[in-house]
């Protein structure tokens, strides 16, 4: 069925965007956005206004090389028009990879089953400009085996409270990384399906999949595993973190500029 009120084809694309000069995936007021641009797009294509729906609402900053979003159509057009028609009208740093119709009770977030979150550090001496925008540039020694024992500990369903954004307006919400609600779960839990550390020359790449995720807290497990490569504490500490439930006892939150969104699951 339809969702309510919704008539027409139900169209899924895939994304992929630079959002470094965007403040995030969700529309806001005088501020640009993902949303936003795409939804622009989208009306001077096909003279419809909607609000496309993202798998989740990646921050300020925060990139994407497979993000989904959702949304009908009153107008018939061809999928390789539609796709084509959009990267002529989006701006560079945005570009649609597929376009292609859905099932009409498929939504973006609604229907994922999990996702995939990239992080990237750059450990060179000189990070260059062109590599700036896309990862955290910081050549501090780090013992990597300790940083990668850190991360196995974060594999399994756990309440994630100490790794969430400190806002207590979102203590109790389910939310995608970077702030986007998800119903169905209770509470800060979630399930961690994969979570390490790989190493491709100056990058060193931790990568995470799970069920969802609460706002921030890829950044803020990032952080938290660059203390542990640091010898700030102890890889075995991730356990009474985790026990704790206080954003206090975690490590900083890491830059947005080393976060991707790689891929989503249905």
């Amino acid at each position: 069925m339809h969702e309510a009120g919704k008539s027409g084809s139900n169209w899924k694309l895939t994304l992929e965007y630079d959002g470094t000069d965007f403040f995030g995936w969700q529309v806001q007021p005088d501020r640009v956005t993902i949303q936003g641009t795409l939804a622009e797009a989208i009306e001077r294509v096909t003279g419809e206004r909607v609000l496309p729906q993202g798998s989740g609402r990646t921050d300020a900053g925060v990139h994407a090389r497979g993000q989904v979003a959702s949304f009908f159509l009153e107008a018939g057009i061809p999928a390789e028009n539609l796709q084509r028609a959009l990267n002529r009208m989006l701006p560079e740093a945005v570009r649609v990879l597929k376009a292609e119709l859905a099932a009409a009770d498929f939504h973006a977030r609604h229907s994922a089953k999990a996702k995939m979150y990239e992080y990237r550090i750059l450990r060179g001496e000189i990070c260059a400009p062109w590599r700036a925008r896309f990862a955290w540039a910081l050549n501090w020694p780090l013992d990597v085996e300790r940083m990668r024992a850190a991360a196995a500990v974060v594999v399994g369903a756990h309440d994630f409270t100490s790794f969430a954004a400190s806002d207590p307006d979102l203590a109790t919400r389910r939310s995608d990384e970077e702030g986007c609600e998800d119903p169905g779960v209770a509470g800060n839990v979630r399930t961690v399906l994969e979570s390490e550390w790989k190493e491709e020359g100056e990058l060193l790449i931790y990568r995470v999949r799970g069920d969802g995720f609460l706002r921030h807290m890829v950044r803020n497990l990032v952080g938290t595993f660059v203390d542990v490569g640091r010898g700030q504490m102890e890889p075995g500490e991730l356990t009474r973190i985790l026990e704790a439930k206080s954003r206090s006892e975690a490590g900083a939150t890491a830059p947005a500029r080393g976060l991707f969104l790689d891929r989503v699951e249905y």
